[in-house]
């Protein structure tokens, strides 16, 4: 089945102290950290992507908006969900948006390229020689 406009996708995170912003830098509040939310919306992205792949294929993150607009206490449980808003050949664009247990944390627009994993890992090995 294609990747189609309008496909959407949620997943679920109970937050914990290995999600706490300070795990990048220790002057910052204790609270679940801005990569964790892009981690948790690119996550969410490829698991759609990866339902609809031909053998061989597989999907990698090319960009993301990402606005992170309310703090969420470590053990909260967020929700990230997304939803294909655009597909131009093997690029797909996501509209993301994340929620803890009491408000919206969050959006992004998010892009994905479908790539065949045989030339993409020949690639990364040329590239350590």
């Amino acid at each position: 089945m294609a990747i189609e406009v309008g496909m959407k996708h949620e997943v679920r995170l109970k937050t914990g102290p290995e999600h706490s912003a300070q795990k990048f830098f220790h002057g910052v509040p204790d609270v679940f950290g801005t990569p964790f939310l892009g981690g948790l919306f690119e996550g969410t992205s490829a698991a759609l992507m990866a339902e609809h792949l031909a053998p061989g294929e597989q999907s990698v993150g090319i960009s993301m908006n990402l606005q992170h607009t309310a703090p969420t206490p470590l053990g909260m449980e967020v929700r990230a969900v997304t939803e294909v808003t655009q597909v131009e050949g093997r690029k797909v664009t996501f509209k993301v948006e994340g929620f803890d247990e009491k408000e919206k944390i969050g959006s992004a627009v998010h892009e994905r390229f479908i790539i065949n994993a045989d030339k993409f890992n020949q690639r990364v090995e040329a590239k350590k020689s």
